[in-house]
C-alpha cells in the first residue's frame, strides 16, 4: 500500500510519532501527521486519545488540502504557483455545510495562517468537526508535513480550540522540527 511505503521512506514518521502520542494523551482527542503527496494530504499516522473520535482518516489514504486544518497548514507554506497548480488539479470540492470553495476565500484563510503560524478547520471537512493544525518545516523553509488534532466541535471551542490546542502544536512542532534537523529524537 502506498501509505505504508510512504511511511517507511519518511523520515518525519520516526521523529514524529512519538509527538503525536502524546499529543493524543494530552488533549484525549485525534493527533494526525500528514505529508503532501501529488497535491493530497495524505495520512502517514494517527493516535487516539481517551475522548477521540474517529474520523475517516485511514493511514496512506489521502484527502484535499483546502478542507483541513492539516491541509490549509501545508498550503500556506507553498508557493502561490504552487497552490494554484494544485487548486487547479484538485479542485475546492464541497465535502461539508463550512467548506471554503472559492481561491480568494481560500487565499485569504493560507495569508492568515501564514501570519499567525496555526491553521484552524471549522466544519469545514466534515459537518460537526474541528481541527487545528500547523505545519512542519524545515530550516530553509521546506515543507515536511503538518501535524493536527481534531475533534467534536462541540468540545472544541473558546479557548481551548484558539489558545491552548494550538500551544500544544506548537511545543510538538518544535520537538519535531529539532529532531528532523538534527536526526535524533529529544
Amino acid at each position: 500500500k502506498m501509505g505504508l511505503q510512504t511511511r517507511r521512506r519518511e523520515p518525519l514518521f520516526e521523529v514524529a510519532k512519538d509527538e503525536i502520542d502524546n499529543l493524543a494523551e494530552e488533549t484525549g482527542e485525534l493527533a494526525i501527521l500528514s505529508v503532501e503527496q501529488r497535491g493530497m494530504g495524505v495520512y502517514l499516522y494517527k493516535q487516539g486519545g481517551t475522548d477521540a473520535l474517529d474520523i475517516d482518516a485511514p493511514i496512506g489514504g489521502s484527502a484535499t488540502l483546502h478542507n483541513r486544518a492539516l491541509g490549509k497548514a501545508m498550503l500556506s507554506q507553498f508557493a502561490e504557483d504552487r497552490v494554484d497548480r494544485i487548486l487547479e488539479r484538485h479542485g475546492l470540492p464541497k465535502t461539508a455545510e463550512q467548506t471554503v470553495t472559492t481561491q480568494e476565500s481560500l487565499k485569504q484563510e493560507l495569508q492568515k495562517v501564514r501570519d499567525e503560524g496555526v491553521a484552524f478547520n471549522e466544519e469545514e471537512s466534515i459537518n460537526g468537526i474541528h481541527g487545528v493544525g500547523v505545519p512542519i518545516t524545515t530550516a530553509s523553509g521546506e515543507v515536511l508535513g503538518a501535524i493536527s488534532v481534531a475533534g467534536p466541535a462541540r468540545r472544541f471551542n473558546g479557548d481551548l480550540f484558539t489558545d491552548d490546542l494550538p500551544d500544544f502544536l506548537s511545543r510538538a512542532r518544535n520537538v519535531v522540527e529539532l529532531s528532523h534537523q538534527h536526526g535524533h529524537n529529544y
